[in-house]
């Protein structure tokens, strides 16, 4: 009896389907990995996006390269104004601690409660991991683009008042993304009692997908948008940086993917979470997931590990063109922004690589990945590729776009539209 073909192309979409289902289910997983005290998340259930690749002079494609067809988002938000806001004589106190992809939630708890208590914020100051490790703001951010993107929505001063001590102010924990109701119910007390409050921001999840709407979404949006940006010779370091890449990529037509592959942190981290689902990836891993979705030998690859690890020779093999900070930096700059003790000044060059390259891949889940994918969201860089075993020899990158881009449950898609 013969076989007939509409069955045999039945059973193979059936098996693709599969193959198809299994990528979304590891992509969600990567995207959802939380703390033991995580809240409960609400997804938003919008459809997919279409994906193409990118074709360059002469029609022919170099890569999986993502074109520009997304469309451009912009703020949904409206600018904030004191208005008839409570006033008060208090202040607000945080440091910026963890490096850049937890600053940018910091900031936005700190000024929420601070315009909710009608109280003035106080510029933090940036904290490393080491003890003693400590820097002014200004030393990373442009302080006066701060304050002036916040006028009229909280007041600002850089100086700490003389009067403040351990007597008269209370640490606080606040959860990451603080509503109005906890700041009313948990700190607006102690506030009032105390007269002043120092935050300490926690974090029940360590993704950022949307957990509804509140009152305080604007400020939200606005604070962790629209206020931190680097000062001047930080931005040049980075810009000179990218260039360089981009320099490097002639044969891709001035494209380059970034990858938060650190050695440190996998060592540290186990790579299996709590149902057996991959939470993070190795080198190994990473260079046959790049070839398998349409890398070839000519792309240029920037990781974020900071001093060159032997692991990492696999992905040097297959991708000649792989750097590191310290084979792109300005030599004259790498005495302060890379040889120093402090690692600050390598994390957010890092974090605003990874937010402006053309293509980037999260080796390692958690806040680096959310918040860096909030930023290329803002700025409509949309090609997030997640990384998974591919048992195939090659498969399609677009069914490796994060979640947070197909299903728009980003926390960004609720500031930008």
């Amino acid at each position: 009896m013969g076989v007939d073909p509409r069955q045999i192309l039945a059973g193979f979409l059936t098996v693709t389907m599969f193959v198809m289902l299994a990528n979304m289910i590891k992509r969600d997983h990567f995207d959802s990995v939380k703390t033991p005290a995580a809240a409960n998340i609400r997804l938003n259930k919008n459809p997919g996006v279409e994906q193409s690749l990118a074709k360059f002079p002469g029609g022919v494609s170099t890569g999986p390269w993502q074109d520009d067809e997304w469309q451009e988002l912009k703020p949904c938000w409206t600018k904030p104004d004191l208005g008839n806001a409570e006033k008060s004589t208090g202040f607000v106190t945080f440091s910026l601690t963890n490096g850049p992809e937890y600053h940018v939630s910091q900031i936005a708890d700190a000024v929420v409660v601070a315009r909710y208590l009608g109280a003035t914020l106080v510029i933090p100051d940036i904290r490393g991991s080491k003890r003693g490790d400590k820097r002014e703001f200004e030393e990373i951010y442009d302080v006066e683009k701060f304050i002036k993107s916040l006028e009229g929505v909280v007041r600002v001063t850089k100086d700490h008042p003389s009067g403040l001590s351990a007597q008269n102010m209370a640490v606080v924990r606040v959860p990451n993304r603080v509503t109005e109701e906890h700041v009313e119910e948990y700190i607006a007390p102690i506030y009032r009692t105390k007269g002043n409050v120092r935050l300490a921001t926690y974090f029940p999840s360590m993704n950022m997908k949307e957990m509804g709407k509140s009152k305080a979404d604007s400020v939200a949006c606005l604070a962790m948008f629209g206020t931190l940006e680097l000062q001047p010779e930080v931005r040049e370091v980075v810009d000179s940086m990218v260039e360089r890449l981009r320099t490097l990529s002639r044969k891709s037509d001035g494209h380059f993917v970034a990858v938060d592959l650190r050695v440190d942190i996998l060592e540290k981290k186990g790579c299996l979470g709590g149902d057996g689902m991959k939470t993070c990836y190795g080198p190994d891993e990473i260079s046959s997931f790049l070839q398998k979705i349409g890398f070839d030998k000519d792309a240029t690859v920037y990781l974020t590990q900071t001093v060159w690890h032997g692991s990492l020779d696999s992905v040097k093999e297959s991708f000649p063109k792989t750097y590191i900070k310290e084979n792109i930096m300005p030599a004259d700059k790498k005495p302060k922004f890379l040889e120093s003790e402090s690692s600050e000044f390598a994390k957010v060059i890092d974090f605003y690589i990874c937010s402006e390259s053309d293509a980037f891949v999260p080796a390692i889940s958690g806040l680096f990945y959310a918040n860096v994918a909030g930023k290329r969201i803002s700025t409509g860089k949309n090609q997030i590729l997640v990384p998974a075993t591919i048992s195939e020899a090659s498969a399609s990158a677009t069914d490796f776009i994060s979640s947070y881009i197909t299903k728009k449950n980003h926390l960004a898609y609720s500031c930008f539209c």
